[in-house]
């Protein structure tokens, strides 16, 4: 696929890793590619976006389809900045890759390595170029990395299409648009909006209930973290001004991420800086690449409220699974979770909803795989990450009903709304974005406001921990997580403190990038959650071979 122009393959990759030999060296670091990319300070980063570049070629010859380069450090500060591929759907890198990433990332022989992955997938010269998209978030470090991955790219033989300053989810949307051959629309930031606003439209203009309903009122405040969400945001907010009625904050006058956006609102459970609380006025906040959502108010007793990503989750599967069940269409629909979702929202949306509920391991790439094995997949992250999957099946049932005679006309409009609740959601990735107009479809849908949407059930008061350990392999679990194998005794333990709290609940996990243990609780008063965690904490320090004091 690489087009070398009469120079042998060998000298063309010899050509491309020279050149950013010279240009950027390597920095004298290990760097591990996760399920974020890489994600360090961004003067950490020049060789490693090249590197990069010269990854996405590759990678686009062996699938020969387009792939998406981000520069972006999400929700991190301003300081830090990071890299991620987005594989042809719109998805995240296949994992075999990240290893593949990583090792390219620190080797200190770049043509040879090179050299191995073009045997290893048997590339060739003979076919068409590679196509690789690259955008990046607003931090001030973006624009000259995401110029390091264009020459990585280009210095292999790829087409380039920089599309500049974009959220993460339109990155993913461009680049599943593209090799979709149209089904998405165009692979543009312009597809982009035209598909989901349109989508969101359609869908009031069926409900027939005007701007607002009931309780709900369509003004709400918007956070952009002072980030890349809020310009999009904004276009978003000119499209569709005769549905929402948008107050902007945040909006690039102040620090990225800095005391505001969506993780240092869930973080902190507080309120972003700069951003006035109206008494049952719906918040929003997003992070610096606007992939994470959080909804957030406060009361008539001016106590503070946090909506996030399972709040989320549950609304949408249930009134998704309203329709599922008024088209009369054979859909399985299912909502995937963490151990980190709060046993309230498994037990309403299980026993209430009486959706389905799936538990993984903690990290997107488990929930967005599990989320596929259902016909209709919800997942969102506590963190305000997710999004829904459709599947093939669903989706073709879906077409099908909306022309079939022998369904009546409120289950034909059921299906409807349902086709139009997969345009209006962004499928390749979480999309705090499109993930905000769904919100506010159902809402209105219901006539509900932001109180009603919150007392729909009440969630467990939690709190987290962690423990610094000698050795975090020490500690191994099953049970997407739920359940503790090693250390011998640990999990009886933590069975032992948990029978002594009402509704008490506790797992640990060791952490993915340092040596702790995180402990999570759960109980039925924010003291006693407190006291649990603590007693779990202490448990592990024994066990897992803890350092410094006792929690």
């Amino acid at each position: 696929m690489l087009r070398l122009l009469n120079v042998s393959l060998l000298r063309y990759v010899q050509n491309a890793a020279a050149k950013g030999d010279e240009k950027y060296p390597k920095f004298p670091k290990t760097f591990q590619y996760g399920t974020a990319g890489f994600r360090e300070k961004a003067e950490e980063l020049p060789h490693i976006l090249y590197r990069m570049g010269l990854l996405a070629a590759l990678r686009s010859a062996v699938k020969k389809a387009a792939i998406g380069v981000m520069v972006t450090a999400s929700h991190n500060p301003v300081q830090d900045n990071g890299v991620k591929l987005c594989d042809p759907q719109g998805e995240m890198l296949e994992p075999a890759w990240e290893k593949i990433g990583t090792e390219l990332a620190n080797t200190d022989d770049v043509a040879s390595y090179l050299k191995k992955i073009i045997e290893d997938f048997g590339l060739d010269s003979s076919n068409e170029k590679p196509f690789v998209f690259v955008g990046q978030d607003t931090r001030p470090s973006s624009d000259f990395l995401a110029k390091a991955a264009i020459e990585g790219a280009e210095n292999l033989g790829a087409l380039v299409r920089d599309i500049g300053i974009v959220s993460t989810p339109i990155l993913h949307f461009v680049v599943a648009s593209r090799n979709a051959s149209g089904e998405l629309g165009l692979p543009t930031e312009g597809g982009y909006f035209n598909r989901i606003s349109s989508a969101f439209v359609q869908l009031k203009e069926k409900e027939g209930l005007g701007r607002e309903n009931r309780n709900y009122k369509p003004e709400f405040d918007f956070d952009g973290a002072n980030g890349v969400g809020a310009d999009k945001m904004a276009q978003f907010a000119k499209m569709l001004t005769e549905w929402i009625d948008v107050t902007h904050f945040n909006t690039g006058e102040g620090q990225l991420n800095f005391n505001c956006g969506a993780d240092f609102v869930k973080v902190q459970q507080a309120k972003p800086e700069g951003v006035p609380l109206t008494v049952n006025r719906r918040g929003v906040s997003v992070d610096g690449d606007a992939d994470r959502i959080i909804y957030f108010y406060t009361d008539s007793d001016n106590k503070f409220h946090l909506l996030d990503g399972d709040k989320i989750a549950t609304l949408v599967a249930g009134h998704l699974m309203e329709l599922v069940s008024a088209s009369g269409l054979d859909i399985h629909l299912g909502l995937v979770q963490t151990a980190y979702a709060n046993g309230s929202s498994t037990e309403y949306i299980s026993q209430t909803l009486k959706v389905p509920v799936a538990c993984v391991p903690t990290g997107v790439k488990h929930l967005h795989h599990k989320a596929q094995e259902f016909d209709v997949g919800v997942y969102f992250e506590a963190n305000g990450h997710g999004t829904v999957i459709f599947s093939k099946k669903a989706t073709n049932l879906v077409r099908a009903a909306l022309e079939n005679p022998e369904l009546t006309q409120a289950q034909r409009e059921a299906a409807k709304k349902l086709s139009l609740f997969g345009e209006l959601i962004n499928q390749t990735v979480g999309d705090a974005l499109s993930d905000l107009l769904l919100v506010e479809t159902i809402l209105h849908s219901k006539g509900w406001s932001v109180a009603d949407w919150d007392n729909a059930y009440t969630d467990l008061p939690s709190r987290q921990l962690k423990v610094t350990v000698k050795d975090r392999n020490v500690v191994s679990t099953t049970d997407a997580e739920r359940k503790c194998v090693t250390p011998a005794g640990l999990q009886d333990r933590i069975d032992a403190i948990v029978a002594n709290f009402p509704k008490g609940r506790s797992f640990v996990r060791p952490s993915g990038t340092e040596d702790v243990v995180r402990v999570y609780a759960e109980a039925e008063s924010r003291e006693l959650a407190d006291e649990l965690a603590k007693e779990v904490a202490r448990a592990v320090h024994d066990l897992a071979n803890g350092t410094g004091p006792a929690p």
